[in-house]
This record gives C-alpha cells, sequence and structure tokens, in this order.
C-alpha cells in the first residue's frame, strides 16, 4: 500500500483525472470550447418553433442532494375516470449546444459526464449544465415536454411531444422525497412552500406506481440495488454508506421510463432513425437459473423476463437481508446496456431489464450525449426539418457511446474502489462474509456483506461462481491502483 500526506479529497481528484486518462475519457475542456462557453450570458428563451408556455405548472425536479445539472421537471394532473395526464420537462440543451459547435464536439468525445466521490468531469462546462442549460429553481427554461395518458391500470393511453417554456417551482432532493413519502420523514422545506406540491407529488407517485405494476406484469426486473459512497469530513474520507432506493427515486425512474419509450414513438412515428437504449437476454442465463434452483426455484431453460421477474419478487418477500446480493449478482449475470441505432418500421430492439421494446435515451441531454442527439431528432421532427444525422452517423454515435459510457463506469469504479480502499486500509487481515460477484478470465470478485465493498479474490477462488457465499480475509489494500485483495478463509 503506498502512502501519502495529501488529502483524500487531493488524492482521489488526481486518481480521477489519471483514471479518464488511461480509459480515453478528455478531464479537462479544450480551449475553444471554454472560449465559446464563456460568450454565453443567457440562457435561449426564444425557440424556432412556437412553444406552449407552461410556467404556471407545479413543475418541480428530484435529483441527487449535490446536483445543481437538472435536466428534467415533472408534473401530473388527474383526469376523469382515473386517468393521469404526466408531464416530463426536458432541459433544450440543444439551444444552446449547436451540432458541430466547439461545446459540440468536446461533448462527442467524452458522450457522458462522469461522477467520482472527489470530482465530477461535467460533460458541459458547469456554466451551462448547472446554470444556463440546467432547469433550476424559479428560472424560465426552453424545455421539450413528453405528455402521456396513464390508465387507472398502468396503460398509456396516449402521448405528445412539444417544445415549452418551463419554470420549476421546487428543487427537490430524492432523499428528502422519498422519507416523506415512505412516511418517515417530514415534507421538504421547497415543497412546503409551494401551495399543493404536496399532492402534486403523492399524485406522481401513484401514476409511477401504476407504470411499474403493468411493466413488472411484462416482465420488468425490480432489484435493490446498493450503490457505495463514501462520506467525507472536510476533506478526508471517515466512512462508507450505502445508498439504495426510496420512493422518490422509483417515481423519477418510472417516469422516465415512460418519456424515453414515449420520445421512441415519436420518432418512429415521424419516420425518423432513433438511438435506443438496449439490453439484450442475459450473458450467462444459465448461471441465472442455477442461483434460482438453489432456492428451490427452476426457471425456464431459455431467458423468460417474465418467470425471472416473479422469482425476484418471490425472493425479496420471502429472503429480504439476501435480497441486494442476489439483485447485484442477477444484474452482473444480465450484462451490461449498449446503443444501437433502429430504423423506422424497423424490429425495435428491447430492453430486458426494463420489459420495454421502444426505449430511447431522451431525459438526461446536459449528462449525456445519446440524449441531446435524440434531442436535435425530436426537434427537427417537429419543426418538419430533414434528419439531422445519417444513419452512418448515428451507427457511430452509438458505437462510440457505448465505448464512452463503458470507459465512464471503470473510471467511477476505480475512484469508488479507491475511497473504498482508504477505508479498509487499516482492516488488513481482518475476516468478512462475502458474495462472489464477478467470476470470468480476468479473476473472481467479492461484494462484502457489510460494508458492501468488492474485491478481488487473489488466492482460494478456484470452484467460485457468481452468487456464491464465501468467507474470506482482507489481504492487501492498494489506494491509488484501487485494489482491494481478499484471500478465501
Amino acid at each position: 500500500m503506498s502512502l501519502s500526506s495529501e488529502s483524500d479529497r487531493t488524492r482521489l481528484k488526481a486518481i480521477a483525472v489519471r483514471a479518464m486518462r488511461e480509459h480515453g475519457l478528455d478531464p479537462d475542456f479544450p480551449h475553444d470550447a471554454v472560449a465559446e462557453a464563456d460568450r454565453m450570458t443567457t440562457a435561449p428563451q426564444a425557440a424556432e418553433e412556437p412553444v406552449r408556455d407552461l410556467r404556471a405548472l407545479l413543475w418541480c425536479s428530484i435529483d441527487n442532494d449535490e446536483s445543481r445539472d437538472l435536466d428534467q421537471l415533472s408534473v401530473a394532473e388527474p383526469l376523469e375516470d382515473g386517468r393521469v395526464k404526466a408531464l416530463v420537462a426536458i432541459a433544450d440543451v440543444d439551444a444552446s449546444v449547436q451540432k458541430q459547435s466547439a461545446l459540440d464536439r468536446h461533448a462527442a468525445v467524452n458522450t457522458t459526464s462522469v461522477y467520482t466521490p472527489a470530482v465530477t468531469f461535467p460533460m458541459l462546462p458547469e456554466k451551462l449544465s448547472t446554470n444556463l442549460t440546467s432547469l433550476g429553481a424559479g428560472v424560465d427554461r426552453l424545455a421539450i415536454v413528453v405528455e402521456f395518458v396513464v390508465a387507472g391500470d398502468g396503460q398509456v393511453e396516449g402521448s405528445d411531444v412539444y417544445g415549452a417554456m418551463v419554470r420549476n417551482r421546487a428543487k427537490l432532493a430524492y432523499n428528502g422525497v422519498g422519507a416523506w413519502l415512505d412516511g418517515i420523514g417530514p415534507l421538504p422545506e421547497a415543497a412546503r412552500a409551494v401551495v399543493g406540491l404536496d399532492a402534486q407529488l403523492r399524485l406522481q407517485s401513484g401514476v409511477a406506481q401504476r407504470l411499474q405494476v403493468l411493466r413488472q406484469t411484462h416482465g420488468a426486473l425490480d432489484f435493490d440495488s446498493v450503490e457505495l459512497a463514501p462520506r467525507f469530513e472536510g476533506d478526508t474520507v471517515v466512512d462508507l454508506h450505502a445508498e439504495r432506493p426510496n420512493a422518490a427515486k422509483l417515481l423519477i425512474e418510472n417516469l422516465m421510463i415512460a418519456a424515453n419509450t414515449a420520445s421512441a414513438r415519436f420518432l418512429d412515428s415521424r419516420q425518423f432513425p432513433s438511438i435506443r437504449r438496449v439490453v439484450k437476454q442475459p450473458q450467462r442465463w444459465d448461471r441465472i437459473v442455477a442461483l434460482a434452483r438453489a432456492t428451490g426455484v427452476d426457471l425456464p431453460a431459455a431467458p423468460d423476463a417474465k418467470a425471472l421477474g416473479a422469482f425476484l419478487q418471490a425472493r425479496r418477500a420471502a429472503a429480504p437481508g439476501d435480497f441486494a446480493e442476489l439483485s447485484h449478482a442477477v444484474i452482473k449475470l444480465i450484462g451490461s446496456g449498449e446503443y444501437a441505432v433502429d430504423l423506422p418500421g424497423g424490429d425495435a430492439p428491447g430492453h430486458f431489464g426494463l420489459a420495454v421494446r421502444d426505449y430511447t435515451h431522451s431525459t438526461a441531454p446536459n449528462r449525456r450525449y445519446p440524449d441531446l442527439v435524440t434531442q436535435r431528432l425530436i426537434k427537427a421532427a417537429l419543426a418538419g426539418h430533414s434528419v439531422p444525422y445519417s444513419v452512418d452517423e448515428l451507427t457511430r454515435v452509438a458505437a462510440h457511446c457505448t465505448e464512452q459510457e463503458d470507459a465512464a463506469d471503470k473510471v467511477e469504479r476505480q475512484v469508488r474502489k479507491a475511497a473504498a480502499a482508504l477505508v479498509m486500509a487499516n482492516r488488513v487481515g481482518q475476516q468478512f462474509d462475502a458474495v462472489v460477484a464477478g467470476a470470468s478470465e480476468k479473476g473472481t470478485f467479492v461484494r462484502l456483506v457489510s460494508p458492501p465493498v468488492e474485491g478481488k479474490v487473489v488466492r482460494g477462488d478456484h470452484g467460485l461462481d457468481v452468487g456464491d457465499r464465501v468467507r474470506v480475509r482482507l489481504d492487501y489494500v492498494d489506494v491509488d491502483r484501487g485494489f482491494i485483495d481478499f484471500v478465501r478463509s
């Protein structure tokens, strides 16, 4: 283990910058992009096409506590017969970042914002992403609105897409809203300050639950994923805490899935190609079958999302204490997603985990390049213009975004591991209960039950596979390389 007199935050920042460069990502904005951003002084207030004035609606944002790069707002309106109209407003980033501009060229290199414990590498300069193109509280912003009507059974009966001017009435956070929706905390102060926003949040939550229940009947998978985040005191990492799903996160997740599905269908209806987000059938279905069989459940021999979803729901009810570990194992076995081009009228590639076929990424254009490309396609379709990208261009963008997203994931994992290594450095020699999280030619990796830290089994991994429970001893830690090595006890 290497020693350093630097603060933990400074050290992690240096690790993050090095990891960005090693994985083909640029940690800095080029001079021409910075100059372009410097010339911008105000957010655009006029669009090429007429937009609707929806500033009077009770829009709100719900995001992470520290987020300022706000991509979307949501609002809902009750209709007759128990139906609800839901609206998702997406920041019109294209109004400030035109195709082939210096800012666009840089965004097309990294294709995503990269979030690490010590530093964020935004896809767009913060002057834009956290200000001029962010749907911040109390400011008027251009947006693309996706509107859809949800019936009592969760069916989406119709949808529309159009431009609008919106105003965020309350900047809210997952933890505060989630605790309130779950009945374990007060209504956040920003929500209390807006008359009627409490009822609005409950209405949105109810719509999201309808959408989720219906998707689950179609085979959507319900996981209990745990993200490990370091806790800082000043510039020192003092602990690790687990971030779990809550009602507010599920609210946003389900509304965004519906909005992304509606966006994909809109483009298809206008005979426009699109970039779809695809998760293919599980790479290791046989191992998922083996994990289920160990609990007395027989899954079909061929991948079956409905059967897997039913199994996961049953295990959540029967063994809630073990469900996070099972979720993590199944997520690993399903494999990662990718971007693919879909042509109008073609056989749309599907998303195995979400149980949807028509699915694009459209709701985070400040943070993800595919969403910005999708926004340009939508705006061109709304204006009656020709498709702004050739199929070859879209194919190259899709492949590059898949590659860079994988690189960004590696950077984020490496820095999280470095932060975890800082916390675990004084626990070398201690033993832990763990679950195998990965097994391949690259090695065998385990995730501790508590704290849920991941590391490599460097000795004694023979015969282990994903989902196996094992006892391990912490053998070695290297903060700079993010190594946390275990041996089988």
